[in-house]
């Protein structure tokens, strides 16, 4: 099993899971998150004063796949998050020993 996480802007958050949907992933997590990475923010003006905002609004995507659908997840994340611009985001992939449903103890790929 592989946990992804996907670090993305908000405006294609519905694109992405919609495209994981296509792609047969059903379960995901979605946080609100603030960050910046090489574009480091922006200034902007507001009342005629100068402020700097340096901590971006993204969108935080995790989920745990099976092996077998990870390259498939992440062509989908790819696919529909890339403009091609700085800021697109960032996807980790971690490997999970173990998952257990709390309802009923399964454990494995299962309890996905």
């Amino acid at each position: 099993m592989v946990k992804i996480e996907a670090i993305l802007q908000p405006s294609k958050l519905d694109a992405v899971k919609d495209a994981l949907l296509e792609a047969g992933i059903e379960g995901m997590t979605i946080l609100e998150a603030r960050g910046h990475g090489r574009q480091k923010g922006h200034t902007e003006f507001y009342r005629g004063r100068e402020y700097t905002v340096d901590l971006l609004p993204k969108v935080k995507i995790e989920m745990v796949v099976a092996d077998v659908l990870k390259d498939k997840a992440i062509e989908a994340i790819v696919g529909a998050a890339r403009t091609g611009r700085i800021g697109d985001g960032k996807i980790f992939c971690s490997k999970i020993d173990d998952a257990i449903r709390i309802r009923n103890d399964e454990r494995g790929e299962s309890a996905l």
